[in-house]
């Protein structure tokens, strides 16, 4: 049987809660990472985009068997289904508004990233916004330990990723503030340390957003 394979560009953005879904699965799967250089554009718009058979191409996308999507909440909602990373039913409706929460703080990060006042007007004011959201965040949360209580789910994949870039934006402010101790528990995941502490890790090669934007989000030792 063919191995899930998770397409995305090189960089953490939209497609790196789906990469740590996997790899804390600890299922064999392919990493179809695509280089944001011109071979790389090459390889998606010329050779992929539109020869496999996906309905809205798009990135990230998956293939898993007779299964290939695109949408990055479609995505995520199957690698959970998949995974058992799914919310308990009654739950499910704060769940959805939580993931719409979630996913609007990592839209807040893209039109950032390119915002032609980033320093003096888009980053203040981004700080501010993303301090409430942090808050709230908090309060929804509760003793946890996790998003939605007893139970890790996807939703903590995209909780811990999209809020750690978030909080890149300015690191010493946010670095003991709010959802830190989340961000422990999550990091503390047996084969995602592993993945964390390995020479492999993207987190030192990756940028959050494209390397073109204004704010791209470096790596640590770039």
């Amino acid at each position: 049987m063919a191995k899930l394979e998770i397409g995305y560009w090189a960089v953490r953005a939209l497609g790196e809660p789906a990469r740590l879904m996997a790899r804390h699965s600890g299922t064999e799967w392919t990493d179809a990472a695509i280089p944001l250089n011109e071979a790389g554009k090459n390889e998606w718009f010329v050779e992929k985009k539109f020869n496999m058979g996906l309905d809205f191409p798009n990135l990230p996308y998956i293939v898993d068997g007779d299964v290939k999507l695109t949408q990055s909440t479609a995505v995520y909602r199957y690698l959970g289904r998949k995974f058992g990373l799914v919310p308990d039913a009654a739950d499910q409706n704060r769940a959805d508004m939580v993931e719409a929460y979630l996913v609007d703080i990592r839209s807040s990060i893209t039109k950032l990233a390119f915002a032609a006042d980033f320093e003096d007007k888009a980053k203040p004011e981004f700080i501010a916004s993303l301090t409430k959201k942090l808050e709230e965040l908090t309060k929804f949360m509760g003793d946890g330990p996790w998003i939605m209580g007893e139970k890790l789910t996807y939703l903590d994949f995209l909780a811990y990723e999209f809020i750690r870039q978030a909080k890149a934006v300015d690191y010493e402010h946010f670095k003991d503030g709010a959802l830190s101790a989340h961000a422990q528990r999550f990091r503390d995941l047996p084969n995602l340390k592993a993945w964390f502490e390995s020479e492999e890790c993207t987190d030192k090669t990756y940028f959050i957003n494209a390397p073109f934007a204004n704010w791209p989000g470096a790596p640590p030792n770039l």
